[in-house]
């Protein structure tokens, strides 16, 4: 069985205090106000407050020195990565609107799109990386497009979006990964038997 690589670890930059971030993601979730202390954020780099969905520091980081837009991290995360990783979609679209670059690349190969969005599910996420000039067909460094990912995390509501702006359904990841070995899910296989048929259908 071949297998698609999809474990995504945080760096030790993110990790500052695993009951802070636990208790600010949860709280946000809720719709509850972060727990945070002004003093405890300002000790937080623009990536961990992008993961962290904190918008107005991560605003005020970005006007006092924009170069913090693209910054990569040690393991060469952005702070849009970090954000699309979390599912942090406010982040995402501030980050996006400030013209953060989609398409870079992180040290083990990971993208906004290709690896953490998609893998993560995160379907609003995706829309919005899409609508930003990203080819989602080009074979990528991993050899694993958005629509593999999505596939192999059982996503239905990403495979539909990307299918939908045309995702290719015959690219192989480069372990030989393929939509094919996401037909043992039944919806998925619903949603690819259904696009094939429609495909067929249109070119008839």
């Amino acid at each position: 069985m071949f297998v698609l690589e999809l474990e995504v670890t945080p760096p030790e930059s993110l990790v500052v205090d695993e009951d802070i971030l636990y208790n600010s993601l949860t709280n946000r979730q809720r719709g509850n106000e972060n727990t945070l202390r002004p003093a405890t954020l300002d000790s937080l780099s623009i990536h961990q407050l992008a993961a962290q969905g904190e918008i107005s520091q991560v605003i005020g980081h970005l006007n006092k020195d924009s170069s913090l837009l693209n910054k990569q991290d040690e393991r060469g995360f952005t702070p849009l990565m970090w954000a699309a990783a979390i599912g942090e979609k406010a982040v995402v679209d501030v980050l996006l609107e400030k013209r953060a670059d989609p398409k870079i690349i992180a040290l083990e190969r990971e993208s906004a799109l290709i690896t953490l969005a998609s893998s993560g599910g995160f379907v609003d996420i995706v829309e919005s990386l899409l609508g930003h000039g990203i080819d989602i067909n080009t074979p990528p460094p991993n050899g694993g497009t958005p629509l593999l990912y999505a596939l192999r995390g059982n996503h239905v509501r990403c495979v539909e979006a990307l299918l939908a702006k045309g995702a290719d359904l015959t690219i192989e990841s480069d372990s030989g990964y393929s939509p094919a070995g996401a037909l043992g899910h039944k919806k998925i296989r619903k949603l690819l038997e259904d696009h094939i048929l429609k495909l067929y259908k249109s070119h008839k």
